[in-house]
């Protein structure tokens, strides 16, 4: 299991990981673009993306200017390897050496994602969306977990 920094080249993969998850499935898949991806992963945050046997299983987006977990998925088959624990960590672990400011994400009620967000330490400070459970992490919150 290799965890790095997406790179241009990596948006297809990552468009087809989450386009194949099960949970928090999009409504319509053109809605998040090849140019909304690399929006976030260079201009608004980062990305990085975990590789098994050079194929892209899993990938996290952390954005700066909302503050905000843009998002965390892995492939279906590849779940419970540690892969969504290391992009989650890589992630946070960067997010807070640029800010202290809390960060936010949102997530369907009754999903593993909603699970491992409360396994991991995160909040749930309300809703957001459409029904979403609305989680927040602060600084404190991260270095003390």
């Amino acid at each position: 299991m290799l965890i790095r920094e997406a790179q241009t080249d990596d948006i297809k993969s990552i468009q087809s990981v989450r386009n194949s998850v099960t949970e928090n499935t999009l409504s319509d898949p053109a809605l998040v673009s090849d140019g909304d991806c690399a929006d976030y992963m260079f201009r608004r945050g980062k990305g990085w993306v975990c590789e098994i046997d050079n194929e892209i299983v899993g990938f996290a987006i952390a954005d700066l200017q909302e503050n905000n977990i843009w998002a965390l998925f892995v492939q279906p088959g590849f779940d419970k390897q540690g892969i969504g624990r290391a992009l989650h960590d890589t992630m946070l672990q960067w997010y807070f050496s640029k800010t202290k400011d809390t960060v936010w994400l949102g997530t369907a009620p009754g999903t593993r994602a909603e699970l491992f967000y409360r396994k991991s330490g995160w909040k749930e400070t309300g809703t957001h969306g459409k029904n979403e459970i609305k989680f927040e992490m602060s600084y404190d919150d991260w270095m003390n977990h």
